[in-house]
């Protein structure tokens, strides 16, 4: 979704949309089973731009710890860490605990500085052209109680960074050059991103296009946390909540194997690495295919490099006790229609 749809869609009905700031807190001992005593401010009832609660997802202690600070204390939070990790999903179920409005934009290299501030547009009023001022989508956020998340952060062209940099500040003013305003930052705006990197680019071959970040920019983020893959139980828990259709045994060796992955990424061994999004992907492609190698063949062996396959034939082997790429026999009408009666 672009951000100037994001505009043209929130122009009509405001009121609907947004209250003014915060009605009610939320006790994060409560609410996350954290030990502190924050009472974190939020919204009695959902808005169009709250996130859906996912009742399954699990949250990481010091990650949620350092995004309700975001929302308590107005801190700019930065999370870094492997790709498929739920950094952003992160964000976003903090906000739909809290029924905060929460934004997604991704960095990518379409992002314009028009997109976020943005353009003069051709309109009709009254059966007459005219020229009206379409906000982009942080002069837009900017003005609201709207938590806006950057993903990808450290894709971001350098034109565009230098537009987010000001308002890195809590104090930050956004100023509209075409228009002659500065746009003071709403009390309850909140502002997060993140980032495969910490702003030093791609030194690993996993994160191209990702670039190196003006370490004036970084400094200015108050709060960096980071989010990588989670304990074997904890990931085991997570890919039964999101597929619980699929037996336990099965998930734990699923399991067993991205590990083994990321092992191997580790030492060296390997560049592709499974993360818990591949392997809830392999699960419910095994539910769709009842064939656990297949699934597996379709939802990672095939994107890894062909000097690679081969180490992680033997990773299978040494988790299912087999090779995943053995040829099955041929199935002709005569077998399946023996398998049929």
């Amino acid at each position: 979704m672009s951000a100037a749809v994001d505009a043209v869609d929130l122009k009509g009905s405001e009121s609907e949309l947004f209250a003014e700031k915060p009605n009610t807190t939320f006790s994060s001992r409560a609410l996350f089973g954290i030990e502190t005593d924050w009472q974190v401010p939020g919204f009695s009832e959902p808005s169009a731009h709250t996130p859906p609660r996912d009742p399954s997802y699990r949250f990481d202690e010091a990650t949620t710890l350092a995004i309700l600070a975001g929302f308590l204390h107005n801190r700019r939070v930065l999370l870094q860490g492997f790709h498929g990790t739920g950094k952003s999903t992160h964000v976003e179920q903090v906000a739909a605990r809290l029924n905060y409005p929460c934004v997604r934009i991704n960095l990518d290299s379409h992002i314009s500085r028009i997109d976020l501030i943005g353009k003069d547009t051709i309109v009709l009023e009254d059966g007459k052209q005219t020229t009206a001022f379409q906000e982009g989508i942080l002069s837009w956020a900017i003005q609201r109680p709207v938590a806006l998340c950057f993903d990808e952060y450290d894709a971001g062209r350098p034109d565009v960074m230098f537009v987010i940099q000001r308002v890195l500040e809590v104090e930050g003013r956004l100023t509209l050059l075409d228009q002659s305003r500065i746009l003071k930052p709403h009390p309850y705006f909140r502002l997060f991103a993140t980032a495969n990197t910490v702003g030093l680019g791609d030194t690993t071959g996993l994160y191209q296009g990702t670039q190196q970040i003006n370490q004036g920019q970084i400094d200015r983020w108050h709060i960096m946390t980071v989010l990588n893959y989670l304990s074997f139980e904890e990931e085991v828990a997570v890919v039964r909540a999101k597929v619980p259709a699929c037996d336990k045994a099965q998930v734990q060796r699923m399991v067993r194997m991205a590990d083994m992955s990321r092992r191997g990424f580790q030492a060296g061994d390997v560049t592709t690495v499974m993360s818990p999004r591949t392997v809830i992907g392999w699960a419910e492609n095994f539910l769709i295919f009842d064939d656990i190698d297949l699934a597996f063949r379709l939802t990672f062996l095939n994107k890894c490099d062909e000097a690679e396959k081969e180490l992680f034939r033997e990773y299978y082997q040494r988790c299912f006790d087999r090779d995943p790429t053995e040829a099955k026999p041929y199935k002709t009408e005569e077998s399946v229609a023996d398998a049929a009666q």
